[in-house]
C-alpha cells in the first residue's frame, strides 16, 4: 500500500522516531529559511527592516496556522483511512482535500490582503516600520495558495509513511529562498520587498514539487485529474477535523496578537530585540511539531486498524520525545544565547533586549509538549472541537487576562513572558483530562493488539 514507515506493526519507538526525524529536518530547514527573511534584512538592510519584517511575525502565524490546521486534518482523516485499508475513502479524501486546499488558500490570501494593514496599525506597529510591513505582507500573502497546496501534499504523504520527500522538497525551494535573498537585498538592495518576493517565489516551488510527487507516483494515494471531485461527505469530515483545528492555530495567533502589542508598547530596541528571540520559538516548536504530526498520524492509523495497545503507547511514546528534544534545545539556548541572537543583529542593544526574552523561553517550551500532544492524540482519534475550546478558554484567554492584569501593572518583559509556561500549564491539564475520558469511552470497544 504506501513505501514508507509501517505505523501499525514493529517497534513504535523506533517507527516514530525514524518517522520523526525527516519531518524535524523539514521543519528546521523551513523555519532557517524564513529566519534567512529576518537574517538578511537585520545584518544587511538595518535594525529598520529588521523591525518591519519581525513586526508581522505574529500576522504570518495567524495566516499559515490556518493553513497547518487545515494540513493536520487532512493528515488525520488519510491516516485513518490508511489504517483501515479502505482505498476507496483514501482516494475520495486525496482527491477531496486537494480542492479543498486550494480554495481555503486563496480565500486566506484575499482574507489577509483586506485585513493585513488594518491588523498591523491595530498592533501599534511602529509608524517608521508601518509601511513596509504592510509591503511585506501583501507580497508574502500571495504565495500563501502555494503554502495551502504544499500542507495538504505535506500531510497526505506523512500519512503514508513517507516523511522524506517533504523534507527533499522544502530543502530545495529553501536553498532558493535564502539564494533569492541575498541577490535581490544585497544585489538588488530590494530589502524588505526582496525577502517577501523570496519567499513567495519558495513556496511555489515547494508546492509544486509535491504535486508533481502526487502526480506521478502511481500509489493508491495518487492524484488524478479524473478524479478531481469534490466528495461531500469526505469533505465534511475533513472540515470537522481541519477547521477547528485551523481556528486552534488562528487563536492561539490572536492572543499573541495582544502580546505583539504589549511588546510595541516598549522602544524600538526592545521591539528589534524581540523580533530576534522570536526566532528561537519558532525553532523550537518546528522541531517538536514532528512529533505532535507523528502522534495523529501513528494513532490515526492505529485507530483505523483497531489498535488499542499501540494508540495510547503512541501518543506517550511521541510526548516523551517531544519533551526531551524541547528540554535539551532550552539548555543549548540558555548556552549560546548571545551567539544565537547576534545571527540577527550585530547591535549590542539588540541583543540585550533579546536576552530578556530568550532566557524566559528557554526555561518553558518543554511544558508545552503535554498541551501540544494531547491535541494531537485527540485528533488522532477524531476529537478536535472540545480540544479547541479548551485551548481558546484554558491558554488564550488566560492569556489575554495576564496581559491585562499581571503585564500591566509591572510592564517589564519577564512580566509578559511568563504568561506562557503559565497558560501552558493549565491548559495541558485540562486537554489530558478531556483525552484519557474520551479514549477509556471511544476505544473500550477495541481488541488489545500486541505492539
Amino acid at each position: 500500500m504506501r513505501s514508507g514507515i509501517t505505523m501499525t506493526t514493529g517497534s513504535l519507538y523506533k517507527n516514530i522516531i525514524v518517522f520523526s526525524i525527516p519531518l524535524m529536518f523539514s521543519n528546521i530547514l523551513q523555519v532557517l529559511f524564513n529566519m534567512s527573511d529576518i537574517a538578511v534584512v537585520g545584518r544587511f538592510a538595518g535594525s529598520d527592516a529588521l523591525g518591519a519584517v519581525g513586526s508581522c511575525t505574529i500576522l504570518v502565524s495567524l495566516f499559515t496556522g490556518l493553513l497547518i490546521g487545515m494540513g493536520g486534518g487532512i493528515n488525520a482523516i488519510t491516516a485513518r483511512f490508511a489504517g483501515a485499508r479502505d482505498v476507496e475513502k483514501l482516494q475520495k479524501a486525496v482527491h477531496t482535500a486537494f480542492l479543498i486546499s486550494l480554495v481555503y488558500g486563496i480565500v486566506i490570501t484575499a482574507g489577509g490582503l483586506l485585513t493585513a494593514k488594518t491588523i498591523l496599525t491595530s498592533l501599534n506597529t511602529k509608524p517608521e516600520f508601518l509601511d513596509s510591513s504592510v509591503l511585506y505582507m501583501t507580497v508574502y500573502l500571495l504565495g500563501t495558495p502555494a503554502l495551502s497546496l504544499y500542507n495538504f501534499g505535506s500531510g497526505v504523504l506523512s500519512a503514508m509513511g513517507d516523511s522524506r520527500r517533504p523534507l527533499l522538497y522544502l530543502l530545495i525551494s529553501g536553498i532558493i529562498n535564502v539564494a533569492l535573498n541575498l541577490f535581490f537585498v544585497i544585489a538588488c538592495h530590494m530589502s524588505v520587498l526582496g525577502v517577501a518576493l523570496a519567499s513567495a517565489a519558495s513556496q511555489y516551488i515547494s508546492a509544486g514539487l509535491v504535486i508533481f510527487r502526487l502526480s506521478r507516483c502511481g500509489d493508491i494515494y495518487a492524484l488524478h485529474l479524473s478524479k478531481m471531485k469534490l466528495d461531500r461527505r469526505t469533505a465534511k469530515n475533513i472540515l470537522m477535523l481541519g477547521i477547528p483545528s485551523a481556528l486552534q492555530n488562528a487563536i492561539f495567533a490572536m492572543a499573541n496578537l495582544f502580546i505583539q502589542t504589549a511588546v510595541n508598547s516598549f522602544d524600538t530596541i526592545m521591539v528589534a530585540g524581540n523580533s530576534a528571540a522570536a526566532n528561537a520559538d519558532t525553532l523550537v516548536y518546528s522541531i517538536m511539531e514532528a512529533f505532535y504530526i507523528a502522534c495523529t498520524s501513528f494513532m490515526g492509523q492505529n485507530y483505523g486498524a483497531g489498535n488499542k495497545q499501540r494508540l495510547i503507547k503512541s501518543y506517550k511514546i511521541c510526548m516523551l520525545y517531544a519533551f526531551s528534544a524541547a528540554a535539551v534545545i532550552g539548555i543549548l539556548l540558555l548556552i549560546f544565547d548571545r551567539q544565537f541572537l547576534s545571527m540577527f543583529s550585530k547591535d549590542n542593544a539588540v541583543i540585550e533586549a533579546g536576552l530578556k526574552r530568550l532566557t524566559i523561553m528557554a526555561c518553558s517550551y518543554c511544558v508545552s509538549s503535554f498541551m501540544d500532544t494531547t491535541i494531537a492524540a485527540s485528533r488522532g482519534i477524531g476529537k478536535t472541537i472540545v480540544p479547541t475550546i479548551i485551548v481558546i478558554t484554558g491558554s488564550c484567554v488566560l492569556r489575554i487576562i495576564w496581559i491585562y492584569t499581571i503585564f500591566v501593572h509591572f510592564h517589564t518583559i519577564p512580566s509578559l513572558y511568563l504568561l506562557y509556561i503559565f497558560s501552558w500549564s493549565v491548559t495541558a491539564i485540562c486537554e489530558m483530562i478531556y483525552f484519557f475520558k474520551t479514549y477509556n469511552k471511544q476505544i473500550v470497544h477495541f481488541n488489545d493488539t500486541a505492539v
